[in-house]
This record gives structure tokens, sequence and C-alpha cells, in this order.
């Protein structure tokens, strides 16, 4: 039976995480907190003027934790996985745990790839409820609303959109109109879409400075639902930031591999949620096709 484990990503965080695995692991926390140069442990616990909502700050947090939870996971002796997934931000803790790169390299990754996105700004993003991907563009076009990605396929009941300010409003009055349930969603700009080209320029250039081993164990990425090719790692994490996150198509995949697989979240219960309800739909919907945004 396969065995997959699961990292959460943004969206995940809370004011007090971290708080036993920064105890149990004292160095390592010190550590990161010197690479970020600030104290990731102050962060977490107090939240000070929401902190942990800007991208810059939650992601090298999320890493951090996440990481030192399976480092605790590995500690106890507890079973590996055949296949690791994580939700756009976690993909780099899956990576981390199938010994693509170490500890501080993927904190010094997550720390830029959070300052870029960071740096982008004038969007935001949107998760719609029970509008497959082709009615939900055919709606936007009939609607005339222009300028919109798919950011993410999280479930086949919701799907995300990202893009300016403006084109979002105008989504949102045609949903409205239309019945359709939607929610913005607190972000600072359109993460997942065209928009992030310029900082998945300047993150590939960063990337190659790194050297990067092949996954020890499989890892399903976020841009295409498939494991990681090889010698793939630079190409794929930078475009992960254009494109939309196929949550769906990954848990098919290892529905593909084993029906019967089981996984295990770590850090919380959200990815197991998403995967329960793709399972489901699974049983009266294989093979259902997923399209990006326009």
């Amino acid at each position: 039976m396969v065995f997959a484990i699961l990292f959460p990503g943004q969206g995940s965080q809370f004011r007090g995480m971290g708080k036993d695995a920064f105890e149990r692991y004292p160095g390592l926390t010190q550590f990161a907190c010197d690479v970020l140069d600030y104290d990731l442990v102050a962060l977490c616990r107090d939240n000070p003027d929401d902190a942990l909502s800007r991208t810059e700050y939650t992601q090298p947090a999320l890493y951090t934790v996440n990481a030192l939870q399976m480092f605790e996971r590995t500690r106890r002796e507890d079973p590996p996985a055949d296949c690791y997934l994580g939700h756009s931000l976690g993909e780099y803790n899956a990576l981390l745990a199938a010994g693509v790169f170490d500890f501080e390299t993927g904190l010094r990754l997550v720390k830029k790839r959070g300052e870029l996105m960071a740096a982008a700004s004038g969007g935001g993003m949107t998760a719609v409820m029970d509008t497959p991907a082709p009615r939900l563009l055919d709606i936007l076009g009939q609607d005339g609303v222009e300028g919109l990605d798919i950011a993410g396929f999280n479930t086949d009941a919701q799907l995300v959109i990202a893009g300016p300010a403006e084109a979002l409003r105008a989504a949102h009055t045609s949903f409205t109109e239309r019945g359709i349930r939607f929610a913005p969603l607190r972000v600072s700009a359109p993460f997942h879409s065209r928009y992030m080209e310029p900082a998945r320029a300047e993150f590939e250039r960063y990337l190659k400075e790194f050297t990067f081993a092949e996954p020890a164990a499989e890892v399903v990425a976020n841009v295409s639902g498939r494991p990681y090719e090889k010698g793939a790692i630079v190409a794929t994490l930078s475009q992960q930031l254009v494109e939309p996150v196929r949550w769906t198509d990954s848990v098919r995949h290892l529905l593909a591999r084993d029906p019967r697989f089981v996984c295990e979240e770590v850090g919380g219960k959200s990815l197991l949620r998403m995967v329960e309800k793709i399972r489901a739909a699974a049983v009266h919907a294989p093979s259902l096709n997923e399209k990006s945004g326009p």
C-alpha cells in the first residue's frame, strides 16, 4: 500500500505554531534565526503587527516548523513515505524530506522566494466553489472579465483564481449575480499566475546558484501533478511561481498508483480533507480534465 506524507503551505500558519518543535530543537531553531536575521520564535509566538500574514515571513516560518516536525518524525523512527507532496510552499518540505537539499539550502530558498513574492503587489486571489474550470472560464468570458488566471485546483469543487484587483472585483460581481460561492483570500498578490513572471525569472537565476540532488523518494510536483523529472528541480521550482497548483491532479496520481493509498499530513488536516474530497469525486468522475487560465 502506497504511503504519502503531505506538507501544507501558506494559509496554514497561526500564532503559536512551532512552540513544541522550537523547544525540542533549540540548535536548529537558533540556526534558522541566524539565517533569517530575525527572531523566528518571537514571530511565531507573538505575531507582531500580524507579520505572519506577510508572505516574506510566512514562508520561512512555515518551512521551518514543517521541517522540525518532520525531523521529529524521523527521530521517532516513524516509517518513511513512498511519496511526498507539498501544497505550494509545502513542496519545499517535500523536497527536503526526499533529500534534494539540506535544511539550510531550503531555508535560503524559501526566504528568497518569500521576498520576491512579497515584492509583487496590485492584485490578489479568490477561491471559487462548485464551478468546474471550463464553466468558470466560460462565465468570465461571457461577462467580459479579462486578465485572470486559474491559480489552483484544490479539489474538484474548489478552484482558485488570481489577477489584478480590478479584474477580481469584476469577477466577484459576476459570481454574486450568478449565485456562485467565492471567498477572497488573504494574500497581497496574484501568486501562481502570469503576474509573477518577474519573480520567476529572478528566482530561476537564484536557484541556479545551488546544487540539487535527485529525489531519493517520489515527490509530486505542483506544476504537473506528476513526479519530478530528472534534472528538473530548477525549472520546476521557478515555474511553480507562474503555474497553478495542481493539487487535484497530484492526488489523482496517487490514486492511479494505489486507490487505497494512505497519507499523513505534517502539522494539520486541511490537505487530508482535500484528499478525501478528491478521492470521493474520483469514484464518480475519474478522468476530469483540468485547464489553465486564459
